[in-house]
């Protein structure tokens, strides 16, 4: 790599690892456990991404790659994975419940509207909802994910969805989920875009002013607000709209995302952050 990509390089990872270092020694995670990690992972995608073309990746061409010693790369590549992270099941399970309960006219009333859903109550209730979109999950476990979430209310009438969209609530593990989950896949899109030919290069764009008057943040967050969640309302549905059959093969199945995040900045926010 040339020196002034190299330069570049190490200049937008000091920049991305200040925000993820302050997320860690917020949550006790000293540097030790994240150097392992960091090594865990660099021996992983070794493995899984720079096997020489046609072969099998060994322990000496990984070691070679990341520079770690043999010994090392050997005791990192027999070291087990985590188990499933059950936040991110818990997180993708309830976004699909309010997916469904958005774009299933099953759960909607007369006028296309997220209907009150009865707990119990046949093939439109809250407990179908449950059980057509978020596999085994309880519905009363959902019920108070949701609820923890603010995303539904329990009225005399049945559940009521309120929020559109969910927003993990006070557990502070299904906050940190999506720092995994979205900042993967936003750095996945980068490196996507970085080797990709032109013509298959996924859309990445942002909007952003160095000028902006502090009197106008406020309805520019509520705009932005307002936009990005019709946005994706209709994207929503229309991906709703072209998911596979229950009866097909999981397999044929594709996994895609869109994400839209909002940042403000000014001189005395860094430290604040």
């Amino acid at each position: 790599m040339p020196d002034s990509a190299q330069q570049a390089l190490t200049r937008a990872l000091l920049t991305l690892l200040k925000p993820l270092v302050r997320i860690l020694l917020r949550n006790g995670i000293a540097y030790g456990s994240f150097a392992e990690l960091a090594k865990k992972t660099y021996v992983d995608v070794a493995f899984e991404a720079f096997a020489p073309t046609g072969k099998k990746q060994t322990v000496s061409r990984a070691s070679a790659v990341t520079g770690l010693t043999r010994k090392e790369t050997k005791r990192l590549h027999e070291l087990d994975r985590p188990d499933p992270d059950t936040s991110e099941q818990r997180y993708n399970r309830a976004v699909r419940v309010i997916s469904g309960w958005l774009n299933d006219a099953r759960f909607q009333d007369k006028s296309g509207q997220p209907a009150v859903l009865p707990v119990d109550g046949g093939d439109v209730s809250f407990t179908a909802l449950v059980k057509k979109y978020s596999g085994d999950i309880t519905t009363q476990a959902m019920l108070a994910v949701l609820q923890a979430a603010s995303s539904v209310e329990k009225t005399d009438s049945g559940v009521k969805l309120v929020q559109h969209a969910y927003l993990p609530g006070g557990d502070p593990s299904d906050k940190l989920t999506i720092l995994g989950t979205d900042t993967g896949e936003l750095i996945a899109t980068i490196d996507h875009n970085l080797v990709a030919a032109a013509t298959e290069r996924r859309f990445q764009r942002k909007v952003s002013n160095h000028r902006t008057r502090a009197d106008a943040l406020p309805a520019f967050r509520a705009l932005t607000a307002e936009k990005s969640q019709a946005l994706l309302e209709e994207l929503d549905a229309w991906l709703s709209a072209h998911e596979i059959e229950a009866s097909e093969d999981d397999a044929t199945g594709h996994y895609v995302s869109l994400g839209i995040y909002f940042f403000e900045h000014s001189s005395d926010t860094e430290n604040k952050s």
